[in-house]
């Protein structure tokens, strides 16, 4: 199979021809026909990051596929042919019941992350995930859209998360896929007010297409553009960018008794005045990827044309484009998500 190889950080990726997989017991092996690309990938294959990527990685953690071969223990269950969005973790499978797939964690001690340095990634014509992380895609659900589960998913664990009330005033800060997908989950789950502070023209766009009521300037003051929007100041605030000193930036701009979400991935040491939570009484809530069950719930939503998850799609490439994209992503211009075709 032809595959993106990572060597070291400052190389670009490569395109290699390696072996198929083989689907172990309990395993699935998925041609891949869909795969995004993640500002979490582009991270790990910088220099500082906290969590080196290894020589010879595929990366590639938002995919879909087709079954096209079924490991043992699963021929009652599953068949080839079948389409799948893929829940990049693999269960260590030494549980018939494990926690990871109850809806109650993302993972278990022993599991491995798909494309994420410990299993190899969607990068590439085929891809190995367990049977546990198999989420069938309904006929009317294409293999893009299938792709695109992976990070509506992690929009929605962030506002669940945040336990968002109905009417509540919301703050974005960031509109990359985290911060779309925040904001199409907030207004689908009634915020108010979904408040999006974000530079970039394009994705100022492309929020209002996603469930933004407002966009704003974040080179201005946030909380006093939020007020004038909304007649009160922010009731949540989601992080969604992962840069150094926005934490402590949101932490002033925030109101006494606010709520700060962090999705964003900051892989660098990174300094806050506590100070400023403490005398704010300010609720702060780090989150992590998702569950199962936000799998199934966004791939509903899809199949019922509840939301349009096609929408912060800007770019469509192929495996041989994907180096260069990769590369260009690093210095984004007019792009969001980035589709890779197979």
């Amino acid at each position: 199979m032809r595959a993106a190889i990572f060597s070291s950080p400052g190389e670009k990726l490569s395109i290699q021809t390696l072996d198929a997989p083989r689907a172990g017991k309990g395993e699935l092996v998925l041609k891949v026909r869909n795969c995004g690309i993640c500002g979490s990938d582009l991270h790990m294959t910088e220099a500082h990051t906290i969590q080196p990527l290894p020589a010879g990685s595929i990366m590639g953690h938002e995919f879909s596929g087709e079954i096209v071969e079924v490991g043992a223990g699963l021929s009652g269950r599953f068949r080839e042919g079948q389409r799948v969005a893929g829940f990049p973790f693999m269960c260590c499978g030494q549980q018939s019941a494990c926690p990871n797939f109850s809806g109650a964690k993302i993972a278990c001690t022993n599991g491995r992350g798909i494309g994420l340095g410990t299993s190899p990634g969607a990068y590439a014509e085929f891809v190995t995930i367990g049977g546990h992380g198999a989420h069938f895609l309904p006929d009317i659900v294409s293999f893009e859209e299938g792709a695109l589960v992976e990070p509506l998913a992690v929009g929605l664990h962030a506002v669940d998360m945040a336990r968002m009330n109905r009417g509540d005033t919301v703050l974005v800060i960031g509109a990359g896929p985290v911060g779309l997908a925040v904001a199409l989950w907030a207004r689908f789950l009634g915020a108010r007010h979904v408040i999006v502070s974000e530079k970039a023209e394009t994705r100022r766009v492309m929020a209002a297409k996603m469930g933004a009521t407002d966009v704003i300037d974040p080179a201005k003051a946030l909380t006093p553009q939020v007020e004038a929007i909304a007649g009160a100041p922010p009731d949540i605030i989601f992080e969604c960018v992962g840069v150094p000193g926005l934490l402590n930036e949101i932490f002033m701009a925030a109101p006494r008794g606010c709520k700060v979400v962090v999705a964003g991935v900051c892989q660098q040491p990174d300094t806050i005045f506590p100070l400023i939570g403490i005398v704010k009484e300010l609720n702060v809530q780090f989150v992590f990827g998702y569950r199962p069950a936000d799998f199934d719930y966004v791939i509903e939503m899809i199949a019922k044309d509840r939301i349009d998850a096609g929408a912060m799609v800007t770019d469509r490439i192929s495996l041989d484009q994907l180096p260069d994209a990769f590369e260009a992503l690093r210095k984004p211009s007019t792009q969001c998500k980035v589709m890779v075709g197979f």
